[in-house]
């Protein structure tokens, strides 16, 4: 198995991509947004941190995170997102043998990908990023209309006009692998 080593910077800035173990044709987050919602809430409350930028999208997430000073924990706080998740859900889901026996569900993928921000023009990229992505994946023709996203909170505080990215005219060269 591979040694994975993480970014650990106590109360650092981190970028994320969380997928769904099955991606293609499900829908299974924005379907039960309002269950992921309230495990983040939770979440926050034992383990804070704040959210900088989110989008939820039908099979995989994106988002900004900071965590508090002093912290760099962000591998236990989706480990217990991933787990509230996925039982508030019923069982439903096909289960590989060794995920039966290790008493594991079967819709997330076991790891994420993180990325340390390193200064305001790679905060700024992946912040766009997560709020262009529905776009991206032509979910929507402007990304306003998508409602599973930071990027309303940022129009409301007058960070975006609410017409930005109506065309794919950012860059994409952020984010995800593949």
């Amino acid at each position: 198995m591979p040694d994975y080593r993480r970014c650990r910077i106590p109360g650092g800035t981190y970028f994320f991509t969380v997928n769904l173990l099955e991606r293609h044709a499900n829908d299974l987050l924005i379907r039960h947004i309002d269950a992921l919602r309230l495990v983040v809430k939770e979440t926050r409350k034992r383990w804070p941190f704040y959210i900088d930028a989110w989008v939820v999208l039908p099979e995989h997430l994106h988002c900004v995170w900071t965590l508090p000073p002093g912290d760099d924990d962000n591998a236990n706080r989706w480990r217990i997102i991933k787990q509230g998740f996925s039982k508030a859900l019923p069982i439903t889901e096909r289960r590989s043998a060794v995920r039966m026996a290790r008493g594991e569900r079967g819709i997330w993928q076991r790891r994420f990908w993180e990325h340390a921000i390193r200064d305001d023009e790679d905060y700024a990229a992946h912040v766009n990023y997560c709020h262009i992505n529905p776009l991206k994946h032509g979910l929507v023709e402007q990304v306003a209309d998508w409602p599973y996203s930071t990027f309303h909170r940022y129009v409301e505080r007058g960070l975006y006009p609410s017409n930005w990215a109506t065309q794919p005219s950012i860059k994409y060269a952020v984010g995800e692998r593949g």
